[in-house]
């Protein structure tokens, strides 16, 4: 079982930045999408994302919000913490923070959607998946 609060680490390369030298806003959805697919994989060993073939129910990332709080530069190493916020019956949401040093650089969340690959369309989640993430969620989440 995944711990309640998951951290993935990213180390600012100079290619991440914009012209103001410093991160730049789509490289802290990248680094978001690597600890999400990091944490998911730690939760959801069987789950994998860059499969040849997609079969039966799994999920697809359909909305990410993020408030950006401070700037980061190049070089520093942001700490990215993941963790399970609400559950529902067809989609859950990942809760994340980016701290460099303690600092708050951006926080923020993401909803995966349950998704019928041989039908095309959205699905209820797995009992068994529902169940998991729910124990991994911490409490008072739903």
């Amino acid at each position: 079982m995944a711990p309640a609060d998951f951290v993935h680490h990213e180390r600012v390369r100079f290619g991440d930045l914009d012209a103001m030298r410093h991160l730049n806003n789509v490289v802290f959805l990248r680094y978001f999408e690597s600890a999400r697919i990091a944490f998911i994989r730690e939760l959801v060993p069987e789950h994998d994302p860059a499969g040849p073939e997609r079969e039966g129910v799994g999920f697809i990332f359909a909305e990410c919000h993020i408030v950006y709080r401070s700037p980061v530069y190049f070089d520093e190493e942001i700490a990215v913490h993941c963790s399970i916020g609400e559950v529902r019956r067809s989609a859950f949401q990942i809760c994340f923070a980016m701290r460099v040093q303690g600092r708050l650089a951006a926080e923020g969340h993401g909803w995966l959607v349950g998704y019928d690959y041989a039908e095309q369309r959205s699905a209820r989640l797995p009992e068994a998946l529902r169940e998991r993430l729910e124990a991994a969620a911490p409490s008072g989440a739903e």
